[in-house]
């Protein structure tokens, strides 16, 4: 035993001694926004602790810190939110170069690492930004930032369900029902996207009419939306409960959706598919519904990367799986989420609220915003958690 011990000992301390010589350094695993043209929160997700120093404190419309011991995986870039117009991650020697540009003129307000804990497995090294009131400092756009499209070019189709309505009101909350809040929510998403003149978008209502579950699907699908998105306030019996969650399709809901549209003879015209070889067909439509179930998860993980950055309240398992049938067509990327628990005090409060709901919906909208930015390549498939409510 006393020579297996050495042995143990002695291979620990080369592999320790290995580490150290290579000087293995950690990663910058993505940069997070949320807040408003106030106060802006930049959260910077490392795989291990980080000292930083400040190179640029924003006096000249940019914020630069050095984070030391850590190198981003590839080159970062993207668009920001509030006070942050892009942002940019290189690597500097032994430390990571971030680099923000600013939108309108702010200060570094306070900055501070986050270790792992409630439920975050990774270290946070965490900017706050505070608006100094003066005027916006002139600065080159960003280039990483998501263009807007040339005159005449196609843009996506956004298509926003407002969850309920009419004869079905919904989820009751002590003031509102849960039909009224999710139609003010799908009004102010559409603000959002068509402000930033890169979408068309489309709602199943616009005012407090029934429609069926099935025909929002079929208006998404036949409208050639590139992505669908239905509003909800979740419901509980424990009023204590909290938080929003996204949902996307199960396995059982993605089999359930492929016997729907198979069921009639010509159901591979529906979904514009060759129709030769009914064997054929068949392989293409299960082809199709993965790609959709990719990008579904794709854009969900998105939707709950802003959200979180929005510092909006989140249950703890947030993404989450159901054959639920505002799901099921199997070509348009879809997401059902529940904004919070109308049967919670807090919750409602924030979804009646329109300077909250607005800052939500401005949250949903960079969401969707990143999920276009995201190569066509990166999808994958979500993970299969327990579907219903908590």
């Amino acid at each position: 035993m006393t020579a297996v011990a050495f042995v143990v000992f002695c291979v620990a301390v080369l592999v320790a001694g290995r580490g150290l010589a290579s000087g293995a350094m950690g990663e910058v695993m993505r940069v997070r926004f949320g807040g408003d043209a106030e106060r802006t929160r930049v959260v910077v997700d490392l795989d291990r602790t980080s000292r930083g120093q400040v190179i640029q404190a924003g006096d000249d419309g940019r914020v630069v810190l050095a984070l030391s011991g850590v190198q981003p995986t590839r080159g970062m870039s993207g668009q920001g939110v509030g006070l942050v117009r892009g942002y940019r991650v290189a690597g500097s020697g032994a430390a990571a170069r971030v680099e923000l540009d600013l939108a309108s003129s702010a200060e570094i307000e306070r900055r501070f690492i986050l270790p792992p804990g409630d439920g975050v497995i990774h270290y946070r090294y965490v900017v706050d930004l505070k608006a100094t009131g003066r005027a916006p400092t002139a600065r080159p756009a960003n280039r990483s930032a998501p263009a807007r499209p040339a005159r005449g070019a196609e843009r996506p189709l956004v298509v926003i369900d407002a969850g309920h309505g009419g004869r079905d009101p919904g989820a009751r909350g002590a003031h509102v029902n849960e039909s009224e809040v999710t139609l003010a929510a799908a009004l102010a998403l559409k603000q959002e996207l068509e402000r930033s003149g890169r979408y068309r978008v489309r709602l199943i209502r616009d005012s407090n009419t029934y429609v069926d579950l099935y025909r929002r699907v079929a208006i998404a699908r036949q409208a050639g939306a590139d992505l669908f998105i239905s509003l909800h306030a979740d419901a509980g019996s424990d009023p204590a409960t909290r938080g929003a969650s996204v949902y996307t399709l199960s396995e059982q809901g993605a089999g359930r959706a492929v016997r729907e549209f198979t069921r009639g003879d010509n159901w591979h015209r529906n979904l514009n598919l060759p129709g030769r070889d009914a064997s054929v067909d068949r392989i293409l439509l299960d082809m199709t519904q993965r790609a959709t179930q990719n990008r579904s998860a794709v854009l969900a993980r998105t939707l709950l990367t802003e959200l979180e950055g929005a510092s909006h309240p989140m249950l703890r398992r947030s993404h989450r799986d159901a054959g639920l049938a505002v799901l099921l067509a199997p070509d348009v990327p879809a997401v059902l989420l529940e904004m919070g628990f109308i049967t919670n005090p807090e919750d409602e409060r924030l979804l009646n609220d329109p300077r909250q709901r607005r800052r939500l919906m401005r949250a949903v909208a960079e969401g969707i915003d990143r999920y276009f930015e995201a190569p066509n390549g990166v999808v994958q498939m979500a993970d299969s958690g327990a579907a219903g409510r908590p």
